[in-house]
């Protein structure tokens, strides 16, 4: 239950006035953030009356809190934002926290170029997104750059470089390019973008056509190609709108404690992609969806218009983004706002079986870690080394926060020359927390390492090392190599039952930590490999490499070349100096690695 003692008299005192709120744990851990328009009403909320099961949860572990007044809705929206952000709060929605979707990106300039990114600071440029699936960001960008020459090289090179050979860079590293030719085809690029693709399809077909006519079938092969992908890429749903402005509509659903959020992505007519979400609900739905649109535009540019549901009180999400908010009441605009909501009714029902199967076992695996550690445990850490025959020597550390693996916080580490695993670990562990006690940054509630009592003394002689206070424990594996049992610092082993949720918690953090180890030591190796052969080879840089890959994608399809394929990508001779390499009778099959 809530520490009502503490509670009581803060709650006495609460204004009537609009700010945040801000709860708080035994460990006086901020465990939710919250806004109200009066203060005194909404946090009294919490106490009285009688809740749901996740806001019962919620409410059972507040001991403290602490509140802000600011001077109006609009600064309470700002600050709220801004507190999730320094504290992620385990009870809040954490909705942009490492998601951010893709946009292209055409810079201006004399060269310009394009590319994919997600950060959309550089004022500089234009910006056409967001994609929610990152792939189809990528497909467009390779066909537009297959399209149009555009520039390829991030810095401008002293001689031509592949692209321009193979006729998809116009070469601006060695000649002025008239400003008309490039104006051309941004305008191109936005007609493509906007979906109007008749022109150049009609343009391709034409070439094929010409190149059937005068037998040239690989070029008019490659030219249908083209026009299945821009066919492919530019699908979409069509939403009749004659204005063909750009529009996000977002709608909600809320059932059985939980809310799903659903967003229509609409660019010129087109619907371009959606996003959806589907999460806990401790807070009433209003404020949470408000607050999930407030949390999207900090960082995705607003478009001509923003639909949302036409009962929600939208006063200060006006003032924040410092826009009209459109809530429609009729029209084809109410007609998408109602589809949205269908959606996200559709998406409840299918996912949430799902999820909160997953959320409860999650919850059941925590509570059975919290009590083996006799502490609350948020964030928990682990490491995993790969090497082979202790060649390409690595280290990987995976972080899990509140069961939910945090990818934004995993690191790799390039590992000195090898000894044994034991130093490997210690070299990790020494180079993580030596950082982290650096830079001020905060500790791991929990360090697993993945081994039996040697592992947990060579992590324990850094962390006593470094007076770092971190709970340390490893995980011990049977004599079939399944993982059956934690094991303290002390030596001292806990049983772990294999149909409990906290055994397939731990095996998805296992799992988790060695592939992401393995990835890494395969990234390290491949490099190396195509190093020790390809840098033998007169004429070969980074982009002929490059390219060679993305043509044959790997050593094993390069040896498997002729010295013709090969021409396609590279100048003849070039290329015979490539076969001679990779056919070299004593060079050995193990060189070739998928």
């Amino acid at each position: 239950m809530a520490n009502m003692e503490k509670i009581a008299d803060k709650l006495a005192i609460l204004p009537a006035q609009p700010g945040c709120y801000l709860m708080k744990d035994e460990a006086g851990t901020i465990i939710y953030v919250g806004k109200a328009k009066k203060l005194k009403n909404r946090v009294r909320q919490y106490f009285v009356g009688a809740h749901d099961f996740k806001t019962t949860r919620l409410v059972a572990n507040i001991d403290d809190f602490e509140f802000i007044v600011t001077g109006s809705e609009k600064e309470a929206l700002l600050l709220e934002i801004n507190l999730i952000k320094k504290y992620t709060p385990q009870y809040n929605i954490m909705f942009m926290d490492d998601k951010t979707y893709p946009y292209l990106k055409l810079t201006k300039g004399k060269a310009p170029m394009l590319k994919v990114v997600r950060n959309l600071s550089d004022k500089n440029a234009e910006y056409f997104g967001p994609f929610p699936e990152s792939h189809k960001a990528y497909q467009t960008m390779q066909l537009l750059n297959r399209l149009y020459p555009l520039r390829k090289c991030a810095t401008l090179p002293k001689k031509p470089c592949l692209y321009y050979h193979l006729q998809q860079c116009l070469a601006p590293c060695i000649q002025t390019i008239d400003d008309t030719i490039y104006q051309k085809m941004i305008a191109d690029i936005r007609k493509f973008l906007k979906g109007d693709v008749k022109e150049i399809i009609d343009r391709l077909q034409k070439e094929m056509e010409e190149a059937v006519t005068d037998l040239a079938f690989e070029k008019a092969q490659e030219k249908k190609e083209l026009i299945d992908s821009i066919l492919h890429v530019t699908s979409a749903q069509q939403i009749d709108f004659k204005d063909r402005k750009d529009r996000d509509a977002f709608h909600y659903y809320v059932d059985k404690g939980y809310i799903s959020i659903q967003g229509f992505l609409v660019r010129d007519g087109k619907i371009q992609g959606r996003i959806h979400m589907m999460k806990p609900l401790y807070d009433e739905a209003e404020d949470v969806f408000l607050s999930f649109v407030s949390q999207y535009y900090a960082s995705h540019p607003l478009p001509s218009q923003v639909l949302l549901p036409p009962q929600l009180d939208v006063e200060a999400l006006n003032e924040v983004l410092e826009k009209r908010i459109y809530q429609p009441l009729r029209g084809d605009k109410r007609k998408l706002l109602d589809m949205v909501e269908q959606n996200a009714k559709t998406a409840h029902a299918q996912k949430f079986e799902l999820s909160k199967r997953k959320s409860d076992e999650k919850e059941a695996a925590l509570k059975q870690l919290d009590e083996i550690m006799g502490k609350k445990i948020r964030r928990i850490e682990l490491f995993d080394n790969s090497h082979i025959s202790g060649s390409f020597n690595v280290s990987g550390m995976v972080v899990y926060v509140d069961g939910e693996p945090s990818k934004k916080d995993y690191r790799l580490f390039k590992l000195q020359g090898y000894r044994s695993d034991l130093d490997s670990m210690k070299e990790a562990i020494y180079r993580r927390y030596f950082r982290v006690l650096k830079e001020g940054g905060n500790f791991a509630d929990l360090l697993i390492v993945d081994g039996g009592y040697l592992q947990i003394e060579a992590a324990k002689e850094i962390l006593d090392a470094l007076e770092v206070p971190i709970l340390l424990y490893g995980l011990v594996k049977d004599d079939r190599h399944s993982t059956n049992a934690l094991m303290d610092r002390n030596g001292t082993r806990i049983p772990i039952a294999k149909d409990s949720p906290l055994f397939f918690l731990l095996t998805r953090m296992q799992d988790e930590v060695h592939r992401f180890a393995i990835s890494y030591h395969r990234k390290v190796r491949g490099k190396a490999m195509t190093r020790s052969i390809l840098d033998e080879v007169e004429g070969i840089g980074e982009v002929r490499k490059k390219a060679l890959f993305k043509r044959f994608h790997s050593l094993k399809g390069l040896k498997q070349a002729s010295i013709e394929q090969l021409q396609e990508v590279l100048p003849e001779k070039v290329a015979k100096n490539v076969y001679e390499v990779l056919q070299h009778p004593e060079r050995n099959e193990d060189d070739c690695i998928e």
